[in-house]
């Protein structure tokens, strides 16, 4: 929800549509940005059911918009993406599901996930990926989990890109390759900004891409 991966979320819908349409063609967004301070109070204080409202409202408002399917940018707010599809009469593309898809492509059944504390430690996404697709999936341990968490909140949302964090997350990746591991799922959409596919020698699943990419198919109205 930060507008650090907001706005790749854009750049990356919009570039997909231009390649497949030509000329300068873009997508036709329409855009509900949130004030990032007011998501995380609600986050960090546990009062769900306030930020389910919140987003609720603003999904209702771009479905009368014209809206054909809502997208919400972010993972950790997947976890009142029930609350959103219940009020709305067009798809919710959810990007645990779309991350899922493609992890299978891969054939491997067992993934790592990094993202905020809510993603790694909830049901909310860790259960979707075991209940509905099947997958094994590998959170770290407390410590690297406090560290993942940090860096997300205290770094990469407010822009800030710190070779010793990107060296940190490396390692937490590592270690859970090294116990088992066959893939890596980005599971903050904040967290491509600082590791990339290039960086881990296993499959990497950046969810904020897939998620993107995914939502331009859908307005493309062309399949994977």
């Amino acid at each position: 929800m930060s507008w650090e991966s907001s706005v790749e979320y854009e750049r990356i819908i919009n570039r997909m549509v231009q390649d497949h349409l030509g000329g300068v063609a873009s997508a036709d967004l329409i855009i509900r940005s949130f004030n990032f301070a007011e998501i995380e109070e609600l986050q960090a204080a546990a009062r769900w059911r306030d930020a389910g409202a919140m987003l609720s409202i603003a999904a209702r408002e771009l479905e009368s918009a014209g809206a054909e399917a809502i997208v919400i940018c972010t993972n950790t707010m997947h976890r009142i993406a029930d609350d959103v599809e219940a009020v709305i009469g067009v798809p919710l593309i959810h990007i645990a599901d779309v991350t899922a898809d493609e992890v299978k492509t891969y054939q491997i059944s067992t993934v790592a996930l990094l993202g905020t504390r809510f993603t790694m430690e909830e049901d909310f996404y860790v259960g979707r990926l075991r209940n509905r697709h099947g997958l094994n999936v590998m959170v770290p341990d407390e410590e690297d989990r406090n560290t993942v968490h940090k860096v997300i909140y205290e770094e990469l949302v407010r822009g800030v890109i710190n070779p010793d964090s990107k060296k940190a997350f490396l390692d937490i990746v590592s270690k859970l390759a090294s116990q088992g591991a066959q893939g890596v799922i980005a599971g903050c959409t904040e967290i491509e900004l600082l590791v990339t596919g290039d960086d881990v020698k296993i499959p990497y699943f950046p969810t904020a891409r897939i998620h993107a990419e995914e939502a331009a198919r859908f307005s493309l109205g062309i399949n994977r």
